[in-house]
Formats: structure tokens, C-alpha cells, sequence
């Protein structure tokens, strides 16, 4: 077995040192960034650049080829901000003409002992046998964080995508990606206003790691044109299976409310007395139960073919109020892309609801039902991450609760 080294990229405690422990992680193998030489009985199984740099990584080019280099960097660069995009495709020209090493770009050299299956180290190597052909892993670096997870973009020897493999390696992280496989198997694919859904390619256990292996996307995906704009027709589809309206059910005695109780009796403090207040509050209020996709932003969102396609299922789920993903979009939106604090990013959400509501239903009172309890779902699933090794998100808390209690508040004016 190999010892690590101290300069060991594992041993980093950056976006790269992250990375390269929950995709690097077997002891055997050797890893480095200095260009040295691999230790006498081993061999060099992969080699990334390393962009743009070991301290500021972003990206880890493979560089098995020009070819697979270019073409992990240029696929589906129409979907990235237009800077973003100018970069990777500069990338990507030096790796199809071979000149990342004219770049200076430090290289990622990973090495097996000599006589070791290189299936048995490098979860690439595995799929790629799984695949009945050889697979090379784009993969991308994030600061980080317990809740981040590692994916591969993956290409075959002629530059083709082959897929996304989406990687848990901790308890928060296995749940999110085995529940994007069970929401994948379960997606109706009937067109329509359904938006259309990368397939579930395969699910599998890889030593600690859960991976959720989904088809790519279409070559010539491309962004939203009007990202703020809501798709309406397509969040009821969803919400709906494709199919007609459900019967609304009052708050008190559903399966939403039992969720959201037995949820926060395991995380505790605050956000009992949370949902306590919103049943009393709205408890008789009836509204329309149904399934949403749970992370509905225009980053998870592309057209093709004059279709909308939704990707990143793993937090989806069923009996949420209809009009959770509307929610969603719009709080996200202003607190990500806009970077609104949560007390604003909360107003811009009831804005939203207030110029949609009418489409899903939703007259005053259940706006602000739709808006607390999404709240309310928000908190539970931080609490739930930090609770699951995913730490707690500096932006959210305790910022969340304090709105919280703003708007449910006794007298019922919130």
C-alpha cells in the first residue's frame, strides 16, 4: 500500500483536495502535482490538467487525448454565462491543438501499483468496463463543502458524451443521489408539457460511494432565453404526472403535513414551533397536493428542439403543495444569481406567487400558505444536511428562522 505524501494533492484542504479524496480515494493509488515521477512499481493510469491553476482549480481536464480534452470542454458550453463560456472554449481550442502544456497548466498524474487492475481504483476505469468500452472523466472542482458532490462528465476515446456520473460520499450525499435515481425510474415520459428528463443509465455502489450514472444531454442544449420567466405549463405537468388537476385537501390530516411534523421533531428547536404555528394558522386551508422537482432554477434548466429540458432531480418528491417549484425558482434565483439576502429573497418569492397564483390555483390565502410552508421545507432540508455531514449554509441560517417567525407569528398577519 502507498503512504500518502505530505504533498499529496489529497492532503489539500481546498476545492482539489476535496475532490481528488472522494474520487482518488484508494490508498494504493499515487497521486501528484509537482511532475514528479510515480515511485518504482507503478504506472500512470490518467493524467488531467489542472485549470487554471492547483490553488484556484475549477476544472481537471482529461488529457487522454486532444480530442477527449477539447470535447470535455466545449460540450455544452451554450448552457454557461457567456464569460464562462469564452473561457472554456479557449480551453477547450489549447486542448484540441495540445497546448494546455504551453498554457504552464499544472497536470493531475494518477498512477496504480503495477499489477493492480486499474478498474479496481479509478471509478472512470470501472464504468468505462461496466460500458464494454473506455471512459475518460471531465470533472469539475468546487470549494468544499459536505454537501457538494463530485460528477464526472464522461467521454469515450472519440470525444462522444458518454454521461454524468454523480457521486455520494457521505450519508447527505448518498441520499441525493440514490433519490435522483428513484425519481428518474419513476418519471412519466409522455411529452406534452412534461419537460423532457435525462434516462437513468445505472445505479451502483462503488466501495463508499453511491453513483447515479444518467444519460447526457443533447449536443446542442442550450440556455434559457428568459431564465426569470416561470414555465407555468411545465411546473403543473410535473406537479401533476401529466395529468388533470388534483382535488384540493386541507393542510390538517395530509401527507405534507405529517412529513413536515415528523421531519421537524428530528431536527428540533425552532422549527417545531414553526410548523405548529403555520397548521394553526392554516390548517383548514385546502390547496392542491402533488409532486415538484425540488430544485427548479434555470441552472437545472435547458431548450432543445424548442423542448424544455430539467435535469438534477435529487431533491424531488411528492405531496408538496402545487406551486413549491415556483417558489423555489424565484427564492433561489434572488438569493443565488442575485445574491439577495433571505429576508428579500423571501419577498421576491411571494412577488412571484402573487403574478402566478392564479395559474396554479392559488388565491391570497394559499400564496401565503404555498410561501411559509416552502419555507418551512427549506429549513428542514438545511437542517437536514447539516445533520447528514453537509454543514450549515452560512446564507440560510439562522437568517431563515428569523423570517420564519416573522410570518408566523400569532396574530396571523405574517
Amino acid at each position: 500500500m502507498t503512504a500518502r505524501r505530505a504533498d499529496d494533492p489529497r492532503e489539500r484542504s481546498d476545492g482539489i483536495g476535496w475532490v481528488t479524496r472522494a474520487i482518488f480515494g484508494d490508498p494504493r493509488s499515487w497521486l501528484d502535482v509537482s511532475g514528479a515521477a510515480p515511485p518504482p512499481g507503478h504506472r500512470v493510469v490518467a493524467r488531467y490538467a489542472v485549470v487554471p491553476s492547483v490553488a484556484r482549480a475549477k476544472f481537471l481536464l482529461p488529457l487522454a487525448s486532444r480530442r477527449v480534452g477539447a470535447a470535455s470542454t466545449l460540450a455544452y458550453n451554450a448552457l454557461r454565462p457567456p464569460r464562462v463560456r469564452a473561457n472554456r472554449l479557449a480551453v477547450g481550442l489549447l486542448a484540441g491543438l495540445g497546448g494546455t502544456g504551453l498554457a504552464r497548466m499544472p497536470v493531475l498524474t494518477v498512477a496504480v501499483p503495477d499489477g493492480v487492475d486499474e478498474t479496481e481504483l479509478l471509478l472512470a476505469a470501472h464504468l468505462g468496463r461496466l460500458a464494454g468500452r473506455r471512459l475518460h472523466a471531465a470533472i469539475g472542482v468546487r470549494p468544499p463543502d459536505p454537501h457538494h458532490k463530485p460528477t464526472l462528465q464522461l467521454f469515450d476515446d472519440r470525444g462522444a458524451a458518454h454521461g454524468y456520473a454523480k457521486i455520494g460520499w457521505n450519508d447527505a450525499t448518498r441520499a441525493m443521489v440514490a433519490a435522483e435515481a428513484a425519481a428518474l425510474r419513476a418519471l412519466p415520459r409522455d411529452g406534452g408539457d412534461l419537460p423532457d428528463v435525462p434516462r437513468l443509465l445505472r445505479e451502483l455502489r462503488w466501495g463508499e460511494l453511491a453513483v447515479t450514472l444518467v444519460e447526457p444531454m443533447p449536443a446542442r442544449v442550450r440556455r434559457l432565453p428568459h431564465p426569470d420567466r416561470p414555465e407555468v405549463a411545465a411546473m403543473l405537468a410535473v406537479a401533476r404526472r401529466g395529468g388533470p388537476a388534483g382535488e384540493p385537501r386541507p393542510l390538517r390530516g395530509s401527507a405534507f403535513l405529517a412529513d413536515l411534523v415528523a421531519r421537524a421533531e428530528v431536527a428540533g428547536g425552532p422549527v417545531v414551533d414553526a410548523v405548529a404555528a403555520l397548521l394553526a394558522r392554516d390548517g383548514d386551508t385546502a390547496l392542491e397536493f402533488g409532486h415538484w422537482h425540488g430544485d427548479w432554477v434555470p441552472w437545472n434548466l435547458g431548450r432543445h428542439g424548442g423542448r424544455l429540458i430539467a435535469w438534477d432531480w435529487e431533491n424531488s418528491g411528492a405531496a408538496r403543495p402545487v406551486g413549491f417549484d415556483l417558489a423555489h425558482q424565484s427564492f433561489q434565483s434572488a438569493l443565488s444569481l442575485r445574491g439577495r439576502p433571505v429576508p428579500a429573497a423571501a419577498a421576491e418569492m411571494r412577488a412571484l406567487l402573487q403574478r402566478h397564483g392564479d395559474a396554479f390555483g392559488l388565491d391570497a390565502t394559499r400564496r401565503r400558505l404555498v410561501a411559509d410552508a416552502y419555507l418551512v421545507e427549506l429549513w428542514l432540508r438545511t437542517a437536514e444536511l447539516a445533520a447528514g455531514g453537509g454543514g450549515w449554509s452560512d446564507r440560510l441560517h439562522p437568517a431563515l428562522l428569523h423570517v420564519l417567525a416573522d410570518r408566523l407569528r400569532a396574530d396571523g398577519t405574517g
